[in-house]
């Protein structure tokens, strides 16, 4: 990337950002073995845990976007048995690569329960949590359903409906004094001790935490590509004030440039790793939880994409649907799906979906097509139906019956 730079067009910041993120690579014929999925993990660089399973877990639709079809079963077993990932509380509960454990580690020995965590009422709370540890480092790795019921306090407005033994071990995993071996087949967590999972250079390294913030910092701004200090700081859930000297070290080595883009009010930074192909090709949909789309502010500056969860949104008050999707074709996003993998029926729901202002319906309706046919068939679907809406659900049903 040419130093000199010091303004970018709307188009190259697209390019830019999707390239980072690995989008300037077309998706491989056959993706299932263990360099294909290293490739994908690295490029997202934070996998964001999410187990809603109306379509799928998001985080495995974060690897469909890169990958397409691919293994599952091999790709959780690469996961969590190679030894270069691991669980960690990054943006959110993520996958992270191994070499971030140190990096996070201030944020662990920092790490508080919730205040309504029931563990906070829990009388002899300490001795408690001993014995659970005890176990794990006597009996090996288990699961919350392992350890024996406890009769906790009652619960209060806004407590979560977890039992006293989960939250324990959540708790030992906010500390780092345990960390997760596996998932089993309900998503639930396995705990070990880290010593049995985290390869020695990584269990025992300890980093400062302003060099660990700026550590953490570099590898946002290689993930992102460009961005602006709330981009950075977001990406590891770090805070705009804690980032802003980082970010000023990080520019004086030159791993970032400042620049202006067109339509950006606020400062860009470039980072050094960044690349401008010469065009995004290709096709996919997204994870509300892609690194692409997670930062809302971002998707509306980089594609003019305004977006909104609407999980948690009463059915009445819904714009767009319960679990929607961007649809990006090239470097921009074009249309959005709120999509449903109806088991039972082994058919996937296009429940809703809109073409966004200025796209062109008939190269979105026709990619978008493709990629519903191969999601579902991914999915082990037999069908893919368009519930009848509005215009574009009406193209997008007679291209999928073509």
């Amino acid at each position: 990337m040419p130093r000199t730079r010091r303004s970018l067009s709307a188009s190259e910041a697209r390019r830019i950002a999707l390239a980072a993120q690995g989008f300037d690579r077309h998706r491989p014929a056959n993706a299932s073995d263990a360099r294909h999925f290293r490739r994908a993990l690295c490029a997202v660089g934070v996998l964001q845990l999410d187990f809603v399973n109306v379509l799928l877990p998001a985080h495995f639709l974060i690897i469909w976007s890169r990958l397409g079809a691919y293994d599952r079963a091999r790709f959780e077993r690469f996961l969590y048995g190679s030894g270069e990932f691991t669980e960690q509380w990054a943006h959110e509960a993520s996958v992270v690569p191994v070499g971030d454990w140190p990096l996070l580690g201030h944020r662990r020995r920092r790490f508080e329960p919730w205040k309504h965590n029931p563990l906070n009422r829990l009388e002899d709370r300490d001795r408690y949590l001993g014995r659970v540890l005890e176990q794990v480092r006597r009996d090996g790795p288990l699961t919350s359903n392992d350890l024996p019921p406890v009769a906790g306090p009652s619960r209060q407005p806004g407590d979560w409906h977890r039992s006293i033994p989960r939250w324990a071990l959540e708790f030992h995993f906010g500390r780092g004094r345990l960390a997760v071996k596996k998932r089993l087949g309900n998503f639930q967590r396995v705990y070990d001790l880290p010593e049995r999972l985290i390869a020695p250079n990584h269990l025992q390294h300890r980093i400062l935490k302003p060099d660990a913030q700026r550590e953490l910092l570099r590898n946002s701004a290689s993930r992102l590509g460009i961005a602006t200090l709330q981009d950075l700081a977001d990406f590891y859930r770090m805070s705009p004030r804690d980032a802003a000297p980082r970010v000023r070290e990080l520019e004086a080595e030159g791993a970032l440039s400042p620049v202006a883009v067109e339509g950006w009010r606020e400062t860009a930074y470039l980072a050094a790793t960044a690349r401008i192909p010469r065009d995004i090709k290709g096709a996919c949909l997204l994870s509300p939880f892609d690194p692409v789309a997670w930062c809302r502010p971002r998707a509306k500056r980089l594609f003019g994409f305004e977006y909104r969860i609407e999980i948690y949104v009463p059915a009445a008050r819904r714009r767009w649907g319960y679990y929607v999707l961007p649809f990006r074709l090239g470097d921009r996003i074009v249309a959005r799906v709120d999509l449903k993998a109806d088991r039972r029926s082994r058919t996937l729901l296009v429940q809703k979906a809109y073409l966004e202002a200025g796209a062109d319906a008939h190269d979105t309706v026709e990619a978008l097509a493709v990629e519903l046919r191969r999601l579902g068939e991914w999915l082990g679907l037999d069908d893919v139906r368009v519930v009848p809406g509005n215009a574009f659900c009406g193209l997008l049903a007679r291209a999928g019956n073509a």
